[in-house]
């Protein structure tokens, strides 16, 4: 059941994801379950695929688990199935670092590896891996709005909730850059913790709109966001007035971007990130640690930072008009 690997079934609470489901009983191979934010949406999908590519290469029985909603409660549920499995390696990205502590450290209390993804915050880690930097992807981003603004007006900012740790430290660092480097932008408010929702999304964009009719620029981390406030500038003709920017699957963005409603952004590829999470974890699996410089797929040599249990590559591809095919072809 090949939809059980990714997709959430209603099942006890009508929240338990696919991990109760997903792994067979018997493995000669180590075994890695890797618990997502959210199943069902583009993003991970494509991670899925690059998992499930990676893992006979590396000699790993791994699978993704997608809970039904980006609640840490559900991840908690998943990881500790994953913990009852006694699987070698457990795969995170986070909805919420501070919550999913406590089961994480009794993952590896048991002896399990943990290895995280857009979880540099996570303190029950063996190991972290980004293929960017937090301060690069938030200036590139905010540079990238503000030349669309002029240089001047007000925005506002979506992440894809508030307690995702990298989500707001990119819009942490995209911040704190305006204010440095382009004094005459202005952030409206706080940030809106939606951008993991389409509805969500198009739902504050229309709400932004109303209350603040001289609205510039919105920057959105989270990769629902650009979607759903795409559609709602459609909706009320602001594409032209109002710039949008932010990272999103390119399939579902390819339209908005060759509209010009989407002015651009930059993700890395979740394909590469998915086959990263297995080739990484075959070596925690076998008792082996990162070494600086080392290979990793799709992305190279990359640095390895010890103190900080940190894998860091920097692998961006640009959202725009002469790149967005190319992505879209790879089956992102």
């Amino acid at each position: 059941m090949n939809i059980t690997r990714r997709t959430a079934l209603a099942g006890i609470g009508g929240t338990l994801a696919a991990a109760t489901f997903g792994a067979p009983a018997m493995a000669a191979d180590p075994q890695c379950g890797i618990v997502v934010k959210i199943g069902g949406i583009p993003w991970f999908n494509a991670m899925e695929v690059g998992i499930k590519k990676a893992a006979p290469e590396f000699k790993m029985e791994a699978w993704m688990v997608g809970p039904t909603q980006a609640d840490a409660a559900q991840q908690v549920r998943a990881i500790e199935d994953l913990i009852a499995r006694k699987v070698a390696v457990i795969g995170i990205v986070p909805n919420d670092s501070a919550a999913l502590d406590p089961v994480l450290g009794r993952a590896r209390a048991a002896g399990i590896k943990v290895l995280a993804h857009e979880g540099p915050d996570q303190k029950e880690m063996d190991w972290d891996f980004e293929l960017t930097t937090t301060e690069g992807y938030g200036h590139a981003h905010m540079d990238l709005l503000a030349k669309n603004m002029g240089e001047e007006g007000k925005y506002i900012v979506y992440v894809g909730s508030l307690t995702v740790p990298l989500h707001n430290a990119w819009a942490d660092a995209a911040i704190a850059y305006q204010k440095e480097k382009y004094p005459k932008m202005q952030m409206l408010g706080d940030r809106f913790g939606v951008a993991e929702s389409v509805d969500e999304s198009l739902k504050t964009t229309q709400d932004q709109m109303r209350a603040n009719p001289d609205l510039k620029g919105i920057l959105t981390f989270g990769s629902q966001g650009p979607i759903g406030a795409a559609r709602a500038l459609e909706d009320r003709g602001k594409a032209e007035s109002i710039v949008l920017v932010g990272g999103f699957s390119p399939g579902q963005g390819q339209k908005y971007v060759k509209s010009g409603t989407i002015r651009g952004g930059f993700i890395w590829n979740p394909m590469t990130a998915g086959e990263i999470f297995v080739q990484v974890a075959s070596m925690l699996a076998a008792g082996k640690e990162p070494t600086d410089n080392m290979e990793l797929a799709g992305v190279g040599p990359v640095r390895v930072y010890p103190d900080k249990k940190l894998i860091q590559a920097q692998k961006l591809e640009s959202l725009d008009k002469e790149n967005i095919d190319r992505l879209v072809e790879l089956g992102l």
